[in-house]
């Protein structure tokens, strides 16, 4: 087998295990957010953490299918060692900008709907005022 097609293989393998383990802790965790944001809503969160998953593995995929491609032909095992090192540090940076990105995005929403709740007055009106006419 060519040395090219051993380093796209192992690529792909360590690639798409990595996004998988991404995806699986950023839902784990980010549900937790989602259900705070909600207002304990368990079902819109659960529906709006599977949405975040699948454009998590969507663009991550896409990336590391793109990346795929080398120009070089590899001739030895240590062209499979630093071709695989440059691609997976790439697509490494490329999950933890995704990651940073996530959460950034999940505490916005969370900061959100924070100040939502705390615009509501702690005790409802009871009883209306006429405006006084200014001197």
């Amino acid at each position: 087998m060519d040395r090219t097609v051993i380093a796209y293989v192992i690529y792909l393998l360590v690639s798409i295990g990595l996004t998988i383990w991404v995806a699986r802790t950023l839902s784990k965790n980010g549900r937790v957010f989602l259900a705070d944001v909600l207002h304990g809503n368990e079902k819109l969160a659960d529906a709006v953490n599977h949405l975040l998953v699948v454009g998590f593995y969507l663009v991550n995929l896409g990336f590391v299918a793109l990346y795929l491609s080398d120009d070089e032909t590899i001739i030895d095992a240590r062209g499979i060692f630093e071709a695989l090192s440059t691609k997976l540090g790439v697509v490494l940076l490329v999950l933890g900008v995704m990651h940073l990105a996530n959460v950034y995005v999940l505490n916005r929403i969370r900061r959100r709907g924070a100040m939502e709740r705390e615009q509501v007055p702690p005790v409802p009106p009871q009883g209306w005022v006429a405006p006084q006419a200014q001197a």
